[in-house]
Order: structure tokens, then C-alpha cells, then sequence
């Protein structure tokens, strides 16, 4: 049903496009309320516009905090136009109908990313913007509710051609706008409620579609990317160069190839498959660091995604455009880079301008039946001197290094994980297994394979070091490390068989220390 509009109300912080919007209003011969600002704005433009203050009989006070919180202005929002007693009350009370609200609400999302400053982010905590679009979005039946100016030109086109606007699209604003007010509400109470040292009592999940996707894991599944407002650098807030859209898989492991590298400080490259790395490097360049985690399982990078915690440059440009590759991620690129890509339409190129800080904490959401986990991002860091050295043979400072360079990667590995790592490359991956023997054999046989392969003499975990993200709850892991020439091995500890174990390295000259930290990542 078209629902004619009369009168409007337009008070908006992003004033993009409300000018022309506007201009299409009163030609069709609507009035216009207007506040502050926007009122300002509409007269430059040469409209006509009445005050809200004039409406009310009641002038902004309190720097503007007050001025649309009044029963002429919610009356003429929620009043139900096909219901007498609201009616009589209107007429009751001299309140006339307010067919139209045009409001978007105070940058509260837009000043947390460029400050701190408490009593500035108070400020731009909004109130009467969230009042008055609920109200009518919560009587779109008769009202037309406008809180992104992506709108203006739907409802434009419709009160042009129909003099008002259709059940069905007023029903799809006042969606939106539910929307719009949970997420805004969602990431004030978010970060106040980011100085408790627990997770607070309610938790909100809120987000803003960036784009729909084609489909999720399987073409049978619907999904979509939404940005929930953080700026952290990554695949969701990059700049995509060129390529095909990333599918949802694509996200998925680009987001994982990314935080992977954002962990070491030496120039490193990451090859991603499925969320799990098949081959990491850190080297003095980053195109020798390219060539020893393609040469890590060249076989796995084959269509996979690769990422860099360096720039992009032409050499390395060349060197990934020699295979298939689904995407590249990294802070930036040069020009020459950029034009090398461009021989690859079908290569995404992301460039996201930073790299994510591993050592920041944040939410992170899992979705269960009749509900959602939530935890902290896992930002757990270890150095040399939290290392505890549990065996006879102390670890030599180049195998403390590879063990280092092991943990880290082994945190960003599906559990259950075992990674060999022989001078910052990792020589065999084991992931996602039932058993840690398993995942240590399914390494080795990768390092074997991969030894045969390139034509090396040993497999590379042949002197390596090996890292578990978990204890052994038996010793039969580390014998099979041991059996395939690692020196040494880095593991959380806390078995009730740590004794065993312990054992178990000494009686084959392993050395091995003990993190006290877990880095499960089912």
C-alpha cells in the first residue's frame, strides 16, 4: 500500500547526497522539518525549511543534546494513522503527522578509530537520532524511515512516481534501521565494555555487509563479509587491486595467511592451503624467503594464498606470478609490482597499507547451536626467557631460534599441530589430526616427500627442530620427531607423563624446553 508523504523530518550527521535528496522532497511539494546543522545546510541550498524548535515551542538546549525529544516530534512519528484514539490525541495536542524521517546518527564509530578521548566519544554517543528512527521503523506501516544515504535514490523514485512509498520498501528501511541502531548500540557497549578484564555479561555482535558473496565453504551455502568496525589491518579492510571477488574460502585463508606473517619481524613469507600453512620462511630478502616456503611443499602452494609482512616488489612479483596463485596479501607494493600482477588478471591483489599487531587482544566469535563462543584473540607470545629447559642437553642459541620461529608458526596450525622448522623454514607440517602421532607422521612423511621432490640428499627435518601446540600425553610423539633427526623440541608441558617424556628425549640426546602456554586452534 502507498502511504502518501507529507511532511518530512530531516536531521542528519553524514550529510552526502541530502542536498539533492532534499530538493526531490520539496518538489514534490513535501514539507521539511529540519535541526541545527542540516537546517543550515538545506537554506544554503535554497529550501525552504521549518525548525524544529518552531514545531515544538521549545529551543535546542544543552549544546544540541536536546532537541527532537518531544511529544510533537515522537507523536508525529509513532502515531497510527487508521487508529482514532491516536487521532483524537494528535488533535488533542495540535501534533501533525510526520510521514518521512531522514536521519543518520553522530560518527561514534568513526571517532573511536581516530581517538581515545573519552569525553569526545561520549559527545558522539547519539540520542534522539536512535529514539526517532525506531520510533518509525517500529510504525513503518504508515511512516518512511531513512537511515543511510544509499537510500535516497529508492525512495526517491518511488515518491516521485507514486507521490509516497510502498509497504514493501518501508518495510525494508525499517530493517535496515534496526539494524543500523543495534550495531551502533553494539559498538558503544563494546568498548565500554573493553577496559573490563572479563568478558562482560552481554555480549553484541553486530556488522555492516561489506559484500555478498557467491557462495560460503560449498556452492549449497549462502554468505556474506561484514565489517564489525575495527580498522585492524587485514583482508577485510584491504584495498583489492585487481582479480576476481574473494570468495569466502578465499577471506577465510587470506585472513589466516596474514596474521600468520604479522608474526615475525625478519622479512617472511607464508603460503597458505585450507587455513593451514604448507610452507612459512624468514629470510635477510623476501624473495629468498619466497623460495624456501615454496620449496617447503611446493606441491600444496600450488593454487594457494600467499602473504608477505613486506612490501611488494617486481623481483617477487615475478618470482609468485611463475605458478598459480589465488591471492597475494601485503602492506604495499610498487608500481612495477603492480604492473606485474596485471599480467595475472585473475590473481587478487590486496594491499591493506600495516600489518595486524599479534599482540592485541580482541574478541573473537564462533558461531554454536543456540548460541556463540566468545574468546580473546589468541596473543599469546613467547620469548627466550620464558623458555624452560626440562632435558640434559641445553639447547644450542641457533636451535632456541628455530624453536621460536616453530611456536610461532605452530599457533597459526589446526590442531591437533606438529611443525618441523630447520633455519627459520618449516621442513614438514603435520595439521588437524585425532592424534599428535598422527600430525608428527604425517609431517615427517611430508618432509620426505618433499626431500625427494627437490632432489635433497636428507629430508630437511634432519637437523630441524620441532614444535607441538599441545603436550605429549606420551612419548611416543617425540620418538617419532627423534626418529626423523630433529635435535630438539619445543612443546607447552603439563602432561601427567612429563616425566616420561622428558625421559624419553634424554635417553636420545633431544633437547627440549617447555613453554607453560598452549596455542590450540581447532
Amino acid at each position: 500500500m502507498i502511504r502518501p508523504i507529507r511532511r518530512a523530518l530531516l536531521s542528519v550527521s553524514d550529510k552526502t547526497g541530502l542536498a539533492a535528496f532534499a530538493a526531490t522532497l520539496a518538489a514534490a511539494g513535501i514539507e521539511l522539518l529540519s535541526t541545527g546543522g542540516t537546517a543550515k545546510m538545506l537554506r544554503e541550498a535554497g529550501l525552504d525549511v521549518t525548525d524544529v524548535s518552531a514545531v515544538t515551542g521549545f529551543p535546542e538546549i544543552m549544546d544540541g543534546r536536546v532537541k527532537t525529544l518531544h511529544p510533537k516530534i515522537h507523536g508525529g512519528l509513532l502515531a497510527r494513522r487508521d487508529n482514532d484514539a491516536d487521532l483524537a490525541a494528535m488533535k488533542a495536542e495540535s501534533i501533525d503527522n510526520i510521514d518521512l524521517l531522514v536521519v543518520n546518527l553522530y560518527p561514534f564509530e568513526a571517532t573511536l578509530k581516530r581517538t581515545d578521548d573519552r569525553s569526545e566519544l561520549i559527545e558522539n554517543i547519539d540520542i534522539g537520532g536512535p529514539a526517532m528512527i525506531r520510533a518509525a521503523a517500529k510504525n513503518h506501516d504508515f511512516v518512511t524511515v531513512i537511515c543511510d544515504p544509499a537510500d535516497y535514490e529508492v525512495a526517491g523514485s518511488e515518491i516521485i512516481t507514486h507521490g509516497g512509498t510502498s509497504l514493501a520498501l518501508r518495510q525494508k528501511l525499517a530493517m535496515t534501521a534496526f539494524a543500523r541502531t543495534a550495531a551502533y548500540d553494539s559498538a558503544i557497549a563494546n568498548w565500554m565494555a573493553s577496559d573490563e578484564a572479563n568478558l562482560p555479561k552481554s555480549a553484541s555482535l553486530a556488522g555492516t555487509r561489506v559484500n555478498a558473496l557467491r557462495y560460503g565453504e560449498n556452492p549449497h551455502q549462502q554468505a556474506a563479509l561484514y565489517s564489525h568496525g575495527d580498522d585492524r589491518p587485514g583482508v577485510t579492510n584491504a584495498r583489492q587491486l585487481q582479480g576476481k571477488p574473494l570468495s569466502y574460502n578465499n577471506i577465510n585463508d587470506t585472513n589466516a595467511a596474514f596474521e600468520l606473517v604479522a608474526e615475525f619481524d625478519a622479512p617472511t613469507v607464508a603460503i597458505i592451503k585450507h587455513a593451514n600453512p604448507c610452507g612459512v620462511a624468514s629470510a635477510g630478502s623476501m624473495t629468498d624467503a619466497w623460495q624456501h616456503a615454496l620449496a617447503a611443499d611446493p606441491v600444496s602452494a600450488f593454487g594457494g594464498i600467499v602473504a608477505l609482512n613486506r612490501p611488494l616488489d617486481e623481483a617477487l612479483a615475478h618470482a609468485i606470478t611463475s605458478i598459480f596463485t589465488e591471492v597475494v596479501i601485503a602492506p604495499d607494493a610498487s608500481d612495477a609490482a603492480i604492473a606485474v600482477m596485471q599480467a595475472k588478471p585473475n590473481l587478487r591483489l590486496l594491499l591493506t597499507g600495516a600489518m595486524p599487531d599479534p599482540a592485541v587482544s580482541a574478541p573473537v566469535f564462533k558461531s554454536v547451536a543456540g548460541g556463540f563462543l566468545v574468546q580473546t584473540r589468541d596473543n599469546g607470545i613467547i620469548t627466550r626467557n620464558d623458555l624452560k629447559i626440562v632435558t640434559r642437553r641445553i639447547p644450542s642459541d641457533a636451535e632456541i631460534d628455530d624453536m621460536l620461529f616453530a611456536w610461532k608458526v605452530t599457533k597459526h596450525v589446526k590442531s591437533n599441530a606438529i611443525v618441523f622448522v630447520k633455519d627459520a623454514i618449516t621442513a614438514g607440517v603435520g595439521a588437524g589430526q585425532m592424534s599428535r602421532i598422527d600430525s608428527a607422521r604425517i609431517a615427517v612423511q611430508k618432509a620426505a616427500d618433499m626431500a625427494k621432490l627437490n632432489g635433497w640428499d636428507t629430508p630437511r627435518t634432519t637437523g630441524s627442530v620441532a614444535a607441538s601446540d599441545a603436550f605429549f600425553p606420551f612419548a611416543d610423539g617425540l620418538e617419532a620427531i627423534a626418529k626423523a633427526g630433529s635435535t630438539a623440541i619445543i612443546q607447552p608441558g603439563g602432561s601427567m607423563k612429563d616425566d616420561e617424556v622428558i625421559a624419553a628425549a634424554d635417553e636420545v640426546g633431544l633437547a627440549m624446553v617447555f613453554t607453560g602456554m598452549r596455542h590450540f586452534n581447532h
